[in-house]
């Protein structure tokens, strides 16, 4: 099957596989502490300190960077920053309406997605299993979400939709970085940027506004999370998944993280004491082997 990329040294192939890996591991815990730091502040200002934590990081690198190279990162990154906006604002809003374990599952659905998503923006019609793999993703979600005659709740299909914006944030990332100069430091930043002020200016816009920032200063939970998703799933993985989508097909770099749910749910059953059915860990199971599955199939 065509790829996006030029063929690549085993060394830097393999190198990029093992760093996805690893942004796997760090994004499957980041729902529980996600959880967590939601429990002292609202999501809209959450967002808001998180991501200009972030952007003020990573502001350096940007203003480093060749005039060239910044307006290829503005080029860039704006676009790919409104659509990773739009994915954090189902994500967090999500996981503040489900379960941390049951956002881990749900999110991996973007494994399945994306072949679909390249056919649909690259012209790329997936293989004929990519089809059975869907099918049986979707089984395991509504087997997580209560079984059979369950329903999917608000924070469910908020992970749904965040897992869709994924897989067309993956292939537009990797589209627009193939001939970008941006380096990846300076288009993290962008985006973080376009998030972090996003996301203040819907705070601002909304009834119950801002809560004043002070008010968390004794809350050291909540600072201990933020700079973990600020150093670990955000500055790291931004870079990390930026890096590799230039050594790496969109759905490669889907499938190499496959892994996120396993970690996801662990993570929450083990550090916010969240407890799944045997149906949901079938649902959940089933996800994960079609994801796998897809990793064998278009590895």
């Amino acid at each position: 099957m065509t790829t996006l990329t030029l063929p690549q040294p085993t060394s830097l192939l393999r190198l990029s596989d093992l760093t996805l890996l690893l942004v796997a591991i760090v994004w499957g815990t980041s729902y529980g502490v996600a959880k967590g730091a939601l429990a002292f502040y609202p999501v809209l200002g959450f967002l808001a300190v998180r991501f200009l934590l972030t952007f003020a990081l990573l502001v350096p690198s940007l203003l480093r960077a060749s005039r060239a190279q910044q307006g290829d990162a503005l080029r860039t990154g704006l676009p790919l920053g409104g659509l990773m906006l739009a994915i954090f604002l189902c994500e967090t809003f999500g996981v503040a309406h489900t379960q941390a374990s049951n956002a881990a599952f749900l999110i991996s659905l973007c494994v399945v997605f994306t072949p679909f998503v390249e056919w649909w923006l690259l012209g790329r019609r997936p293989a004929q299993a990519m089809f059975i793999f869907a099918g049986i993703s979707l089984l395991g979600a509504v087997l997580l979400s209560g079984g059979l005659s369950g329903q999917l709740g608000l924070g469910d299909g908020l992970m749904l939709g965040a897992a869709v914006l994924r897989a067309v944030t993956v292939c537009q990332t990797s589209k627009l970085t193939r001939h970008s100069r941006a380096p990846a430091l300076a288009l993290t930043a962008v985006q973080a940027g376009v998030i972090g002020l996003g996301s203040l200016l819907l705070a601002l816009f909304t009834p119950a506004g801002l809560p004043p920032l002070p008010a968390l200063s004794l809350h050291s939970s909540f600072w201990q999370a933020t700079v973990y998703l600020v150093l670990g799933c955000t500055v790291f993985a931004f870079f990390a998944q930026n890096w590799a989508l230039k050594h790496s097909a969109p759905s490669r770099v889907a499938l190499l993280t496959s892994s996120e749910p396993a970690f996801g749910a662990l993570f929450a059953v083990l550090w916010l004491n969240e407890s799944l059915s045997a149906a949901a860990w079938l649902g959940g199971a089933l996800i994960v082997l079609a994801a796998l599955w897809t990793t064998a199939r278009r590895g």
